[in-house]
């Protein structure tokens, strides 16, 4: 068993330079954003983790994790709906215990089995499936949401815990759903590319006996490429985490909320050939 693990470590080891969890989102996984610029420093928690979400060896989309509080302050991706069946497996991210470990997701039970860890280990650095049971007014929020992505492997990419949150259940299955299934298809027509960031404000809220954050609010901004390099538009919505109803506005408006909410310095979402209008 020992030699076992020592291989196991071993070939993780030899894909570092590839690893989910990064140094910057610059240097691994730019595509997600417009013109391979993330957000800025605004948004980013005492204890940041930067995630190149992979999965089968490719990266499917990227985020921005907060340790502490063991919720996503934001996921970026490509939008590219697609036909298909819902996924049921949850993962979690490896990495996040260390880089020894997997540089793909991985479900709680792999871990415990194949590398020798216990669940208490693995939730030291992040949420995990216990954290979201027997939740009440609540459902596991995506935040990049599967229906957005065109494939079977896409879309199973998505269900990892480092891309969920504590939602309000009626906001999920009502106003945002909405925007995620109808909105937006109204919103893309003419988009050639389409760059999404979605993100949750942190509350004063927690479950799981003080593990992980309720946000206070949800909200996503869309920076769109129309048929050519220099015609774009751009839009966002913001919801209250308690509240089934959801604000359609500008990037601008956006990002001034979330300047306001934050308290710190003025949050830029994307590239500033991005329209804030």
């Amino acid at each position: 068993m020992l030699l076992l693990l020592l291989l196991q470590i071993s070939g993780s080891c030899l894909w570092l330079g590839r690893s989910e969890v990064v140094t910057s989102f610059e240097h691994s996984c730019p595509q997600f954003f417009f013109k391979e610029t993330p957000p800025n420093e605004a948004l980013e928690p005492k204890r940041p983790a930067w995630i190149c979400q992979r999965y089968k060896n490719k990266y499917y989309f990227a985020t921005l994790y907060d340790r502490d509080r063991r919720i996503p302050v934001y996921s970026a991706y490509l939008y590219q709906p697609g036909s298909g069946k819902r996924p049921k497996t949850w993962m979690i991210e490896p990495q996040l215990m260390g880089s020894v470990y997997p540089s793909s997701m991985a479900r709680e039970w792999t871990l415990k089995n194949s590398y020798n860890v216990t669940l208490e280990q693995i939730s030291k650095s992040q949420a995990v499936l216990v954290d979201y049971k027997n939740l009440t007014g609540l459902n596991r929020g995506h935040l990049n949401p599967s229906g957005h992505h065109p494939d079977n492997s896409s879309r199973t990419a998505t269900f990892t815990l480092t891309n969920i949150v504590p939602q309000n259940e009626k906001l999920n299955g009502g106003a945002w759903k909405n925007y995620e299934q109808q909105i937006m298809i109204k919103e893309t027509q003419g988009c050639a590319t389409t760059y999404v960031i979605v993100g949750a404000v942190p509350g004063n809220n927690y479950i799981a006996g003080g593990r992980v954050n309720k946000p206070s609010h949800l909200w996503s901004g869309v920076c769109c490429e129309m048929g050519s390099d220099e015609e774009r538009k751009a839009w966002a919505v913001i919801a209250e985490n308690d509240r089934n109803d959801i604000q359609l506005i500008s990037l601008g408006e956006l990002e001034e909320i979330l300047t306001k909410l934050y308290g710190r310095d003025q949050v830029s979402l994307f590239d500033r050939d991005c329209p804030r209008d």
